[in-house]
């Protein structure tokens, strides 16, 4: 499709959000759609299903280009580089491609991705869900409400998280006398603006490969800012380190970890885990509790399984599953193809960016049966049962993508959940009142108010 009259007044796509925008290209066009190329935007293919998708995924596994991002790799690879910099400097696992990019994620996948090393942090995490529980409970009012803004505070949990796995150390995120101008407030609101600014940026026509644009500079500031703030973070937990040697392997922060493998790559991989891991987990966070909230069955039998303490937790990550798969924080996977393929009876050559709409595909009947239902079960059912997980298409869900270019900090981001929606279901009865809450898709679904949450004393 030309897109650019159908974006125009009048066209038939103008002015409805992204999520809008891949229902109604599938509902028009069918389950693969061709965005030409406008302004500075290459062209894309929009991909609605599953078998396809793996056939691209399994294909491009070897050194996958994930194009996503483009004006925070511009700012890092360009912007900010000098003349004398090393063209193989790394600058980060969303940034870099290729050998540069093989390099950093073989460094670093050994301390971010074996379970057993996560589990590590386990208690950290707990004592971070345990504050944060107390926080709650302070912050209602008379009915059980939530004073203040609940996204801010699920952002405040997530970064205080992220950082006693990160850094080591507290980010003292729940000070009470925390300011609007704290190094805290401001890391958080900018990874908000990140997320905000470069949706506007990379996914909207725009000139500003060619032309300095206002919008432009302003993004360019704003990872300025946030390049900052996280190096202020880890300056302080580096000089935690070298006043607290006394750690065993297995209690060393990430940062540390890494700093042993290669100081560089521990730098970059810090900054990124403050950034990566606030907004997405946050949400997910929020999502999950929504989803709970209007499923008082669900969270029962979560509640039973979790004040058990026999240690099985199979349906609380069901719990968790089943969230992703109905509001995933990430509406789908990118890749630009390294070959030609044949895809539905067309030819897709090589250099294609193409976009997996696995947010879509895990809504659809013919992959999950009653797709819009809350059900943890299809995940811990037998493969006789109509509802299980297996009978899907193994690439119709993919909330952390596929293969060596996946989420790095996947094992993070799903013991954090689990730490804190167990506390919370162990502490409150979750309840919902109200109309639904919005859902905004940017470069990632943000879970927007109103929230309607109400948190009663068990």
């Amino acid at each position: 499709m030309g897109p650019f009259l159908h974006f125009m007044p009048g066209g038939s796509l103008h002015n409805i959000n992204s999520t809008e925008l891949t229902h109604k290209l599938y509902d028009i066009y069918g389950p693969i759609v061709r965005i030409d190329s406008m302004f500075s935007k290459d062209a894309i293919v929009l991909l609605y299903d599953a078998e396809s998708a793996g056939i691209i995924l399994r294909n491009e596994n070897n050194m996958p280009i994930r194009i996503s991002f483009k004006s925070l790799s511009y700012y890092r690879q360009k912007y900010k580089k000098s003349e004398n910099d090393r063209t193989d400097r790394p600058t980060g696992l969303v940034s870099d491609h290729g050998e540069l990019w093989k390099s950093f994620r073989s460094a670093v996948n050994p301390v971010l991705l074996q379970p057993k090393t996560i589990r590590l942090y386990s208690s950290a995490l707990e004592e971070v869900a345990t504050d944060m529980v107390e926080r709650l409970r302070s912050l209602r009012d008379e009915n059980n409400r939530i004073r203040g803004q609940f996204d801010q505070e699920m952002n405040l949990w997530s970064l205080e998280s992220i950082g006693v796995v990160a850094l080591g150390n507290r980010l003292n995120c729940f000070d009470s006398n925390l300011q609007d101008d704290s190094p805290v407030k401001r890391l958080i609101e900018c990874v908000h603006q990140m997320f905000v600014l470069s949706n506007e940026l990379d996914l909207k026509p725009s000139i500003w490969t060619y032309v300095s644009t206002p919008l432009f500079r302003k993004t360019m500031k704003m990872y300025e800012e946030q390049e900052n703030l996280t190096k202020y973070f880890i300056k302080k937990a580096l000089d935690d380190i070298k006043m607290n040697k006394s750690k065993s392997d297995d209690e060393k922060p990430v940062l540390e970890k890494l700093l042993d493998i290669n100081e560089e790559y521990a730098y970059i991989m810090a900054s990124d885990m403050l950034v990566a891991g606030v907004d997405t987990t946050s949400n997910t966070m929020s999502a999950t509790l929504y989803l709970m909230a209007i499923n008082q069955d669900k969270q029962q039998k979560l509640r039973e399984e979790v004040m058990s303490k026999n240690g099985k937790r199979s349906y609380l990550r069901a719990c968790i599953k089943e969230a992703m798969r109905i509001l995933p924080v990430v509406s789908g996977n990118m890749r630009r193809t390294t070959k030609e393929y044949n895809i539905l009876g067309y030819h897709i050559p090589e250099n294609v960016d193409i976009a997996f709409a696995h947010q879509h595909l895990s809504m659809m009947e013919k992959y999950y049966p009653r797709p819009t239902e809350f059900i943890p079960e299809r995940w811990l059912t037998n493969k006789s049962d109509p509802l299980y997980y297996g009978n899907a298409h193994p690439f119709a869900n993919s909330p952390f993508g596929f293969g060596i270019r996946s989420c790095i900090g996947r094992r993070i981001a799903e013991l954090e959940v689990e730490t804190f929606l167990s506390k919370i279901v162990e502490n409150f009865q979750v309840e919902w009142s109200g109309s639904s809450p919005r859902v905004e898709q940017t470069s990632i679904n943000y879970f927007k108010g109103p929230f309607n949450f109400i948190f009663k004393d068990l």
